[in-house]
């Protein structure tokens, strides 16, 4: 069963469940590094993160669109690299979400990959989610994140990846909060579609958790 109705072409949420509240907020909890290194080594961890933080992302938007998250989910929140079973799990769970929904993902990476001010966008939001208790840990993730973008071209589908499908989550709630306290449809926040970006950094694993062949 769906938890969403289409209006036109825009996703209204209905009331979401506080345990599905809760994964969106635990979601965003990945340990972005707080430091800058320049060499490889400190760019393709963070690009794991962002591996897993988008597939983590659009796991959780399969649950929210319809409605309930699974039984057992210690597997979901495990910060270890991204493979085997889990990453299939993890992958089969996204390649759940409605087309409509990920369509919202969509517009939101390919605006922040449009925009000239990606890099101001995504990094502050993606940190300070992360570390919200801790503001000296935020402001280094965020330069470290932003950094990364604006240094490392090939970079910013991913980091723009994780920040999409995050946003669209902690999004879906607030349009379902708005849904149960007024009783009227509400539609879920995203930016402006624009074309998908040329094929520079658009890794794999984005072309297969984002439909994109």
């Amino acid at each position: 069963m769906e938890a969403f109705e289409l209006r036109g072409c825009r996703v209204c949420p209905l009331p979401v469940r506080d345990e599905l509240l809760t994964l969106v907020d635990r979601g965003h909890r990945i340990a972005w590094p707080t430091w800058l290194d320049t060499g490889p080594r400190m760019q393709r961890d963070l690009l794991e993160l962002c591996r897993l933080r988008t597939a983590r992302g659009l796991a959780v938007l399969s649950w929210l669109a319809g409605g309930q998250p699974p039984a057992e989910l210690d597997w979901l929140w495990t910060s270890r690299r991204l493979t085997g079973s889990r990453q299939e799990r993890m992958y089969g769970a996204a390649a759940t979400v409605p087309d409509a929904v990920l369509g919202l993902v969509l517009a939101n990476w390919t605006w922040a990959l449009d925009a000239g001010h990606g890099g101001r966008v995504t990094a502050p939001y993606l940190a300070g989610t992360a570390y919200p208790a801790d503001g000296h840990l935020a402001a280094a993730a965020t330069m470290t994140l932003y950094q990364t973008y604006v240094r490392h071209q090939e970079s910013r589908p991913a980091i723009a990846a994780a920040w999409a499908a995050a946003r669209v989550g902690a999004d879906w709630c607030k349009a379902a909060e708005l849904h149960a306290a007024y009783g009227s449809q509400t539609p879920v926040f995203t930016y402006p579609r624009a074309a998908t970006p040329p094929p520079i950094g658009v890794r794999p694993w984005i072309e297969r958790l984002f439909r994109l062949r």
